[in-house]
């Protein structure tokens, strides 16, 4: 007989067929209000939150989000297992449907925490602490990783990884196809330089086919997300949801073989208007959302216009700079 918390799993693997990467600094609960807006379906991320935040901060703002961004994840950072424990314990009231460990963030103040991508160097590290999570909620713990870091061989080393994590009971992982170089390069050129590998990434879900796993790095249209998925259980996309939300978000849905909630992107930012509305009455600035929405309109006319009355004026207007920027992209009556 299947539980709650078993249909719960279900529903959020499903999602996973396509989930938007935790961005630090733009998948906020913003952000995320937006792309569901788009999509119904797709697995949504919050930024990295560390453990000792979680542990010590102000636990509603870092935790907080609107029930409307069902399914979304939280991802933690950290390498200390009774932190961890003590964050997902903490994270439990919050009723997020899957609990996400950073194996993968190579940024130095991730180094010098010593978590994320250095994390691949300490695979039982990685395994008693997911295990410490696991012991504190019912909701799913899964791992973000990298193929590898520095000078190890990623072929050696990523399989070996997986199978620690496969015996510490994790059974959903997101490979980002990527090794991360910890020193000499900014995390920005870690999400460029270190080359794709995609075809090492499809021999482990060949190798583990009782996992879910999906792939990271470098997905960047539709016709990309549909090809990996005649390998892969998931498709995880970062930069291009984000600067490109219609191209991705707008169309996700037909992945579940359902039709987009919205037949262009001027619907989209109609609906958001009242969203926007509400959050100024309550105090909120207009850019903490339009700062998302940037890209709403890419490559479609208005779009430079719509952009630039937003950059230049959200900081400071309300939602009458929303409604001029709204017009350069109105299509003629």
């Amino acid at each position: 007989m299947e539980t709650p918390n078993d249909a719960g799993q279900t529903r959020t693997r499903r999602a996973a067929r396509l989930s938007v990467a935790p961005m630090m600094d733009w998948t906020d609960r913003n952000c995320r209000r937006f792309h569901r807006m788009m999509s119904r379906n797709a697995l949504l991320y919050t930024e990295m939150v560390t453990a000792p935040a979680v542990i010590h901060g102000d636990r509603a703002r870092l935790l907080d989000y609107d029930a409307a961004e069902h399914p979304v994840a939280l991802q933690l950072g950290g390498s200390d297992p009774q932190e961890l424990r003590q964050a997902t314990r903490i994270a439990e009231d919050w009723g997020y449907d899957e609990i996400n460990l950073n194996v993968g963030c190579p940024s130095d103040r991730v180094q010098s925490g010593a978590f994320g991508a250095v994390l691949m160097k300490s695979p039982d590290l990685v395994a008693e602490c997911v295990q410490a999570m696991q012991a504190e909620t019912a909701t799913e713990v899964t791992v973000k990783c990298r193929i590898g870091v520095d000078d190890q061989v990623a072929a050696d080393i990523l399989p070996d990884f997986l199978d620690r994590m496969r015996q510490a009971g994790v059974r959903r992982i997101t490979i980002h196809a990527r090794k991360a170089w910890l020193q000499g390069l900014s995390p920005r050129e870690n999400r460029e330089i270190p080359p794709l590998d995609y075809s090492l990434v499809h021999a482990m879900k060949e190798q583990f086919p009782d996992l879910h796993l999906s792939i990271n790095g470098g997905i960047a249209d539709a016709d990309a997300i549909r090809e990996q998925l005649t390998v892969m259980d998931g498709v995880m996309v970062g930069r291009a949801a984000y600067h490109e939300p219609w191209k991705i978000m707008g169309q996700a849905d037909r992945l579940w073989d359902g039709e987009p909630p919205f037949a262009s992107p001027l619907d989209v930012a109609a609906e958001m208007r009242p969203i926007i509305v509400d959050h100024i009455a309550q105090g909120g600035r207009l850019h903490q959302f339009t700062r998302h929405m940037l890209g709403l309109f890419h490559g479609m006319p208005g779009a430079r216009a719509w952009k630039r009355t937003l950059s230049e004026g959200a900081s400071k207007g309300g939602i009458e700079v929303y409604d001029a920027a709204l017009m350069q992209v109105a299509e003629p009556a």
